[in-house]
């Protein structure tokens, strides 16, 4: 997989060297680089912003310059937009990020001929990232649609944010674009967000962990997801603590119980929403004994609180 990485602080992304992404680089199973936004500037404070349009606090990331970055990096030929939707008109589209949503055509500045009309992407594209507060939250289930990808490329804004015609111009392009929260909070720019959705997408990648069945119970992985049960090890009583007996009986069966047991308990206690988009129709006779004993009802297509 193949990873680039724009920002106005590329050296943030040393990090990625350390611990099991850094050996995955080491092994070739992936590829990142760290681009800085600033080498696509022309002007002698290498500057990324501007004021916003229509007035307002703080400074917004200037289209320009991240368009020839992008361009670059995703090897397109500049274009101009013709019969595009204003982008208040559009922003219905841009919530859901679905890049086959845009009605634009893009035609190249230079050039009347364009192989870029289609938004629609192969799995084999790049795919266009940018973490943005006002954006969808990312789940354990994009990473792991995003971990099929062979290119991504991660947009880290800064100040008030970036431009919203540069997601919106690049999806007309064609491009997979993906806009990302990754929770309902702010941060001073999407280097941490970005570091975030890497490590939940690479963790996935063949060949990645070390023990590959690590990371099949859990929390949120799988089509039923919950949240994971707890986790012990020695020595089995700790300052006056025990682990829960069941755990040392050596009953393999009874352990799973146990700990599926515990997954649905956590999971109603603090993600009821996750419990609510469970499928009836797969959850076996102890689920069903267990979240009826929560007070759910399993006798729909999905659970519902009593």
């Amino acid at each position: 997989m193949k990873i680039d990485i724009v920002s106005v602080f590329p050296e943030y992304f040393e990090v990625l060297n350390l611990s099991l992404l850094g050996k995955a680089q080491t092994k070739g199973l992936v590829e990142v680089t760290a681009h800085n936004l600033r080498d696509w500037t022309h002007d002698v404070h290498h500057s990324v912003d501007d004021t916003p349009v229509g007035g307002g606090a703080g400074m917004v990331m200037k289209p320009e310059v991240w368009s020839e970055c992008l361009d670059e990096l995703l090897q397109l030929q500049p274009a101009t937009i013709e019969n595009t939707e204003n982008i208040e008109d559009s922003a219905d589209s841009c919530d859901t990020c679905d890049s086959g949503n845009s009605a634009t055509v893009a035609v190249p500045a230079e050039s009347g001929n364009s192989e870029k009309t289609d938004t629609a992407q192969s799995s084999a594209g790049p795919v266009l990232i940018f973490p943005n507060p006002s954006a969808p939250l990312f789940t354990q289930q994009d990473a792991t649609e995003l971990s099929h990808a062979d290119h991504l490329l991660f947009g880290c804004g800064r100040y008030e944010g970036y431009d919203a015609r540069i997601p919106q111009y690049y999806r007309a392009q064609g491009i997979d674009v993906r806009e990302y929260s990754i929770g309902d909070y702010v941060l001073n720019g999407g280097e941490v967000a970005v570091s975030v959705m890497l490590e939940a997408i690479t963790r996935l990648l063949p060949g990645f962990m070390g023990n590959a069945e690590s990371i099949v119970e859990e929390s949120y992985t799988g089509e039923n997801a919950l949240l994971e049960h707890r986790q012990y090890t020695k020595p089995a009583e700790w300052r006056g603590i025990k682990v829960p007996d069941v755990l040392l009986s050596g009953n393999h069966a009874k352990v799973d119980r146990f700990r599926r047991d515990e997954a649905l308990q956590k999971t109603d206690e603090l993600r009821p929403d996750l419990i609510e988009a469970l499928d009836c129709t797969k959850l076996d006779k102890a689920d069903r004994k267990t979240l009826m004993a929560l007070g759910w009802e399993v006798s729909a297509a999905h659970p519902r609180k009593r």
